[in-house]
């Protein structure tokens, strides 16, 4: 890789461990999906929780555009900093966003207030369910490598990154729709077993046909994870044929695992 803002793709017997890594991880989901034997609410957190999330949520921005800076700054001292390639990407997950964010807000039956948040907390999440394992793979391969310490300096991106994005995912916490069900692990799994595919392939930038079809195809199943999330009835072909629709659980009700 020669462009500033890729990384350098996988080689070696490294694809081969990355590929095993992300295969067993989506076992893992796999497994729970067979042990869950109803959607569970995710956790609500009370008023105080809330604020303590967001605030969370918040400091974890705000820590990761102030280490932005500091990241580019030093591109701009060693005068490595140049114009980024051109990204295909961004259009499909717009497009991605867009589309789930509708769905979740006109078929939330809830107030409007309910439907907007959730629309919003549901494009973000999926945008961090795929950003948060593709991080953690390009953490230490991002090029060009910034003097006079590339470690760090790749830390000081990454590390507050991958803290936006885990507090993202704890919003979900703040609407009342999100369950955790068998489609969510299952598509979650699937997503990993394409990025295995492209791990063999050596996960490089999405410059190439195989690369950019790993690329969209896995964003597309982190948003059908999210969109899961929230209606995981339409995606319950385990379901007793004519059981009614709506929740697949009475308010108060206990689900057990196993």
């Amino acid at each position: 890789m020669t462009q500033s803002g890729t990384w350098v793709s996988y080689s070696g017997s490294a694809r081969l461990v990355l590929a095993i890594i992300l295969l067993v991880a989506a076992g893992g989901l796999v497994y729970a999906a067979v042990r869950l034997r109803r959607p569970v609410r995710l956790p609500r957190a009370g008023s105080t929780g809330a604020v303590l999330t967001l605030a969370g949520w918040g400091l974890a921005g705000v820590a990761f555009l102030s280490c932005l800076g500091a990241y580019a700054a030093q591109e701009r001292l060693d005068h490595i900093a140049k114009a980024p390639p051109a990204d295909p990407i961004t259009p499909w997950t717009l497009t991605s966003a867009v589309v789930l964010m509708l769905v979740v807000y006109i078929r939330t039956p809830h107030s409007r207030w309910v439907r907007v948040s959730s629309a919003a907390i549901a494009a973000m999440a999926a945008a961090a369910i795929f950003e948060l394992p593709f991080d953690v793979i390009i953490w230490t391969r991002i090029y060009p490598p910034v003097p006079p310490n590339p470690e760090l300096y790749r830390s000081l991106f990454f590390a507050p990154l991958v803290l936006v994005e885990v507090t993202t995912l704890s919003l979900l916490t703040l609407t009342p729709t999100a369950r955790l069900s068998r489609a969510a692990c299952c598509c979650l799994a699937l997503m990993l077993v394409v990025f295995a595919v492209w791990a063999l392939a050596g996960f490089g930038y999405p410059s190439a046909p195989v690369p950019l079809a790993m690329n969209v195809v896995s964003k597309i199943l982190a948003f059908g994870t999210a969109l899961s999330l929230f209606f995981p009835d339409w995606f319950m072909s385990w379901r007793r044929p004519g059981s009614p629709a709506g929740p697949a659980f009475a308010e108060g009700e206990v689900v057990r695992c196993g």
